[in-house]
């Protein structure tokens, strides 16, 4: 049997990065922080956006049906201050999937990533996500699909897991890799656990099965030409580093990033892309976001669904915990607005003062 991390040749990216969307969130996958259901919609992208310049974004993972059938103005509404931000998009039917890539670029998505790691039962019962690591031949004609539909308007890239089930990584990673790369991804996302597609819930998916790190760096050396990025289990910006200056083009971080906003998105612009300047304080973000919040606000939204990402803004620092309570008990009362965001800032910042005196 052939090694099975054996180098082996990839074909070239089929998109120019020279075009400046797609060069943009080329660079910007330095840093990325993970597409999550039910967490990163577009209030959240926005508020991260107010902290580091630089990472890519990514949508909540959107059906790929729903795009082509359902109303995509409102699934794919994001407003130009959160670029560089790309669209995951789940499925399993090339043609559908060729529709709803051409939907998304024509959005102004510089990226389209197809989702092969989710293992939730939704996901399985639509027979995508992690399920099809079982398939690669079918992820190759749905990358075809999107590649083709998409033309030069965006990039098609994969996230994938290392294997599901009794799969052994070793030989399933480098094979998936090899096959979805000849149809022309040039840019893939690995989450360095396998998953388990019985008896593990998601939540536990993301925490039970071990990771390898290791096997997702022995991939950047064996597909040299690659652009590969490393997901799962990383939480500090510093560790981050280390992978980017061991050979990784790219990491992804999800939950650490969304709970501890400022402590892992503050310092990224200058430790990932050697930016000048220092993370920027919670009150001159709360000031960031204010014309924001008080736009959407006048537009009929309410303001639980906006701060409720901005809970963990203070996390790690004095005046979190009255920050959370001010927002999570009077953010979703009826006619609540800013005064409630300026409320918990206040009383955030006099809890520090009290602790530094």
């Amino acid at each position: 049997m052939q090694d099975p991390i054996t180098p082996r040749r990839s074909a070239p990216v089929r998109h120019p990065a020279g075009e400046g969307g797609i060069l943009r969130a080329r660079q910007a996958a330095r840093l990325s922080v993970a597409p999550m259901m039910d967490w990163t919609d577009r209030h959240c992208r926005f508020f991260h956006r107010q902290i580091s310049q630089r990472a890519l974004l990514y949508t909540e993972m959107v059906v790929a049906q729903a795009l082509v059938h359902g109303d995509a103005a409102r699934l794919l509404a994001h407003d130009p201050a959160e670029d560089p931000v790309a669209l995951q998009i789940g499925g399993s039917d090339p043609g559908l999937l060729g529709r709803a890539a051409r939907i998304g670029a024509e959005a102004g998505f510089a990226e389209i990533n197809l989702n092969v790691g989710c293992p939730s039962d939704r996901v399985q019962s639509g027979s995508f996500g992690a399920v099809l690591m079982k398939t690669p031949s079918l992820v190759a004609e749905c990358v075809t699909a999107m590649i083709e539909a998409v033309g030069p308007l965006a990039e098609v890239t994969v996230k994938c897991r290392i294997g599901v089930d009794e799969q052994e990584p070793r030989e399933v990673l480098p094979a998936f890799l090899e096959r979805v790369a000849a149809a022309g991804v040039g840019r893939f996302t690995i989450h360095a656990r396998k998953a388990w597609l019985e008896g593990l819930s998601p939540k536990e998916n993301r925490t039970v099965p071990p990771l390898d790190h290791e096997l997702v760096v022995e991939m950047k050396r064996a597909f040299p030409d690659l652009h590969l990025s490393i997901n799962g289990g990383i939480e500090e910006i510093g560790t981050a580093r280390r992978f980017l200056d061991g050979g990784l083009d790219g990491v992804m971080i999800g939950r650490a990033a969304y709970h501890r906003p400022l402590a892992v998105l503050g310092p990224a612009d200058r430790v990932i892309f050697g930016e000048e300047g220092e993370a920027p304080a919670p009150a001159a973000i709360v000031a960031r976001m204010r014309p924001y919040i008080a736009r959407e606000l006048a537009r009929g939204e309410r303001l639980a669904r906006i701060t409720r990402h901005m809970l963990g803004l203070f996390a790690g620092r004095p005046g979190a915990r009255i920050w959370r309570r001010i927002l999570s008990q009077e953010a979703h009362r009826p006619g609540a607005g800013l005064e409630v965001v300026d409320r918990a800032l206040a009383a955030a910042l006099d809890a520090a003062a009290v602790k530094a005196s």
